[in-house]
């Protein structure tokens, strides 16, 4: 099983993701991209673009200001609800989220319980501080809001960094609906930063202060929402589901979309978007089936306005298990009634003569967890070699190019094809240090899918031998077929069908 130090220590010596202004000292919840890193999840973000804009020709990607007014987070409900259990040690003053500490005694979860439940637990079973065992106080509620202050003098002004990428959507409405023609469903998505003053930040990219979500916000008509025109394509498809009822057993249900309407009572709009981030997830990241499950959530863990709410989470042995990286919330009309009261702007539009104050259901996907993910579920440890064995669409390269010796056209000849693929659009890591075995080595540690050697065989009949990073099976291919060939592997094809074998 890999652990979780194994993941921070290739992270950091390949330059994937380290904390910030370690230089400084840095500080707890904030983390940075290095070269690879930034690689890997632009390839991950364009992934999702590329997934879920095309659900429907009236979904587009926006950008929104990260600091907004007060009066969008008094509408939302942050102001009032954006809150966390904390729990404070009376002995050493350690402060700590009180359903964590709960969870990592009991090993439950313990979401949605009261300030006043939970200090009842921690009294009824002893629970002593994590760091000095010194006893703990009543738990109380935390604001994790960043505020701030906008202009100087009297013309200061309070903001606040936004706590989700979601308000971006929901005041820019109005305006879009109006842009794109007064048609629904329309969808928002947004990539981008949001700000949380966490508790006790922990575990690098699952648990942060600022992080990056991609969401999608589809507002839509309620009257429509049961039924999708498109639910026939999964109607079959069989989703991976842990319903409430089965919390205690773990006992994970594969579900057909068309059962799932009827038994557990979800409209087919909801089922059909859960099938599509299921098949994300399976189809286009290729992940093992088994590592991923949607999540029930009660009537008390849920927020108050979702009337639906399923997490999206995948099994990370190094976080104790499955781990929440995404959900898909029913919203119903909270958000843009909550945004209507508070401004005073009506809402309320007029579709095909109608009247509709549109609902809106939630694809939410944290970017940093997603991309923690896949270092777990794509770490490997074999007996001569560390893999990082990344989805091929979320790979940081396409290819690694290496001439086989430094001399006698050889480099010449692999910068020629690096041009080639670079001007098609890929992203080609050149290396000619080192033995042909040592560099293998390191595109495999660095997550490279394919490996494009150019050797004096290159130099007499035009082939180079490609090898398939996970397989570690070559082939000799023509020169001038390699972008075909890459391309080929990218989309999911075997390497033994790209090429002559070489044995």
């Amino acid at each position: 099983m890999v652990e979780f130090n194994d993941i921070i220590e290739i992270a950091k010596r390949r330059g994937f993701f380290w904390q910030s202004s370690l230089i400084h000292g840095s500080m707890a919840g904030f983390y940075e991209y290095a070269h690879l890193g930034t690689l890997l999840r632009r390839k991950w973000e364009n992934a999702w673009r590329g997934f879920f804009l095309k659900l429907d020709d009236n979904f587009y990607e926006i950008m929104s200001s990260v600091i907004m007014p007060e009066g969008v987070f008094k509408a939302s409900g942050h102001l009032k609800h954006f809150v966390d259990p904390v729990v404070k040690c009376s002995k050493c003053g350690n402060t700590e989220r009180a359903d964590h500490i709960l969870e990592a005694e009991l090993k439950e979860n313990f979401e949605g319980l009261t300030p006043e439940e939970m200090t009842k637990l921690i009294k009824k079973h002893k629970i002593k501080c994590p760091k000095c065992r010194g006893p703990l106080e009543s738990t109380g509620v935390f604001n994790m809001l960043f505020p701030m202050k906008v202009g100087a003098g009297k013309d200061v002004q309070t903001a606040y960094l936004t706590g989700e990428t979601a308000q971006g959507a929901y005041v820019n409405f109005k305006l879009e609906f109006e842009a794109l023609r007064r048609k629904l469903p329309m969808g928002l998505a947004i990539i981008g930063k949001a700000f949380r003053n966490e508790i006790a930040p922990r575990n690098a990219l699952i648990r942060m202060r600022e992080f990056s979500q991609a969401e999608l916000q589809i507002f839509f008509d309620p009257d429509t929402i049961t039924d999708h025109p498109d639910f026939g394509s999964v109607s079959g498809y069989k989703l991976r589901l842990l319903p409430a009822s089965n919390r205690k057993s773990g006992r994970v249900e594969e579900v057909t979309c068309s059962k799932a309407t009827g038994s557990l009572k979800l409209p087919k709009f909801y089922v059909y978007h859960m099938a599509k981030i299921q098949q994300f997830y399976l189809d286009v990241l290729k992940l093992p089936a088994e590592t991923l499950r949607f999540r029930q959530l009660t009537d008390e863990e849920k927020a108050f306005y979702n009337k639906y709410h399923w997490d999206i989470e995948l099994n990370l042995p190094s976080m104790g298990g499955f781990k929440e990286v995404a959900g898909i919330h029913y919203r119903t009309d909270h958000d843009l009634k909550g945004h209507q009261e508070v401004s005073g702007e009506n809402m309320v539009v007029d579709v095909d003569g109608k009247k509709v104050l549109p609902h809106v259901l939630e694809l939410s996907f944290g970017v940093d967890r997603n991309i923690y993910a896949l270092f777990e579920l794509s770490y490997k440890e074999e007996k001569e070699r560390t893999v990082m064995s990344f989805p091929r669409v979320a790979s940081p390269f396409d290819a690694g190019i290496f001439p086989l010796v430094k001399k006698d056209g050889l480099p010449e000849k692999s910068r020629e094809i690096q041009k080639v693929l670079e001007g098609a659009g890929m992203n080609v890591f050149y290396d000619e240090t080192g033995s042909i075995g040592r560099r293998y080595r390191r595109i495999d540690e660095i997550g490279v899918p394919i490996g494009i050697t150019i050797d004096y065989d290159t130099m007499k009949d035009g082939s180079v031998t490609m090898r398939d990073r996970d397989s570690m099976k070559q082939v000799r291919v023509d020169a001038d077929d390699i972008e075909k060939a890459i391309k080929g592997f990218m989309s999911g094809q075997d390497i033994a069908k790209l090429g002559k074998s070489v044995k």
